[in-house]
């Protein structure tokens, strides 16, 4: 069920965020969930519903009537004698097993079994990654404790390389020291971020400059929840794609052809021409510029040559570009000509008329053009750069007559 937490803290500031939990989730584990969100201590928290305080730590948030939807209201105590109930400082770990990242409820608890043994993990890896603050009632205040349990969890670990690559370099250094100053100054910054964004909430309310940094602030923090969500609604998403190849000859010089129907025409490549000894059949009266995302000088046209797929022999003609990455792009031109289909579901081309099917490559037998690399924090293709080049494009006027 979807909890929301209204906080106010001692400084009479106020938060709100949600929080997902099962109904028998107990409310000493909820108070440290409370916690790691809006950052007053566990011993602090005071958590009413309905204007009835809930203090028994022991009882699940079920036996106090909360449903999937109701809000809670947080207070932050001004002074404390004790720990909660049932919380010692030798209880450092927490079970979340009932926790998931904020988002739609009803999906959520159909796949509540599936997320119990790592959403603890994903609760102190989300907290890294962001630079934030563990505090002392887990046990997490310690940089060596952080790291050897970062280096213990291959889980943790990728997540940390995905959403904080610079602590992640630090954390595999192998330099404490490294670790310790990188992690300290993210929380530093984290904490600076947050008295910007007191001072935002306290000043004057007409104060076009902070309304707009305060517009962009919630503007960030809901594409960082639309994110979350996608992460674990559709993990898919955030993977790796393999651009659609094919084995073919041409002239018997095997070649790998990428299939792109939103490619206006057929190219080869100046280079793969000279290999297939078919560069010298270039009508150079065609040559142009090829212009989609960018720009590509179209040395001329081979206006009839055959590709063999599997056992067919397809008539095909070539614009040959001077610089080229990829050997081959089939265009929309050549896929029309042959009433291709392009079947995703058996990863298949189809050559429609003929019949004949050819399977699309795998990853691993990509040209080097079309494997995929890692950039500065994001995922590149070099075939990028290709597909700058690609032929969704029309010939420039300059075109030579006889």
């Amino acid at each position: 069920m979807l909890i929301t937490v209204y906080c106010v803290r001692r400084d009479l500031s106020e938060a709100t965020f949600s929080l997902q939990v099962s109904p028998d989730f107990e409310l000493c584990n909820f108070r440290v969930l409370c916690e790691l969100e809006s950052g007053v201590p566990v011993e602090e928290i005071q958590i009413f519903h309905m204007e009835r305080l809930l203090a028994e730590d022991h009882y699940s948030l079920g036996s106090y009537g909360l449903k999937d939807g109701d809000v809670v209201v947080l207070l932050q105590k001004d002074n404390v004698g004790s720990r909660p109930v049932g919380r010692t400082s030798n209880q450092p770990r927490v079970d979340f097993c009932g926790t998931a990242v904020p988002g739609t409820s009803s999906s959520r608890q159909q796949h509540q079994h599936q997320h119990q043994k790592r959403a603890s993990s994903v609760q102190t890896s989300h907290g890294l990654a962001s630079g934030e603050k563990m505090t002392s009632t887990q046990g997490l205040n310690s940089p060596t404790l952080i790291r050897s349990m970062l280096l213990s969890s291959p889980h943790d670990l990728s997540l940390l390389k995905e959403r904080n690559p610079t602590l992640a370099e630090a954390l595999l250094s192998g330099n404490l020291e490294t670790f310790s100053q990188v992690l300290m100054e993210q929380q530093r910054e984290r904490s600076l971020r947050e008295q910007e964004r007191l001072r935002l909430y306290s000043s004057d309310p007409f104060d076009r400059d902070a309304q707009a940094r305060i517009e962009e602030e919630i503007r960030q923090q809901n594409i960082e929840e639309n994110m979350n969500i996608a992460m674990e609604e559709a993990p898919e998403s955030f993977g790796q794609v393999a651009m659609l190849y094919v084995n073919c000859k041409v002239n018997g010089y095997p070649l790998k052809a990428f299939v792109d129907s939103g490619a206006q025409m057929t190219i080869m490549s100046q280079a793969c021409a000279e290999r297939c000894n078919i560069i010298r059949l270039v009508d150079r009266r065609w040559a142009g510029v090829a212009k989609g995302v960018g720009t590509q000088r179209i040395i001329g046209r081979i206006h009839l040559s055959q590709i063999q797929i599997e056992g067919d022999f397809l008539q095909c003609s070539f614009s040959i570009l001077e610089e080229q990455p990829m050997d081959i792009l089939l265009g929309l031109d050549m896929l029309r000509r042959h009433q291709c289909s392009i079947d995703l579901k058996k990863n298949v081309l189809v050559i429609g008329t003929t019949g004949t099917q050819t399977h699309f490559l795998p990853e691993g037998e990509l040209p080097s053009c079309a494997k995929l690399v890692s950039g500065t924090g994001q995922e590149e293709s070099s075939n990028k750069e290709a597909a700058d080049n690609k032929k969704r494009s029309v010939m420039d006027s300059g075109r030579k007559k006889h």
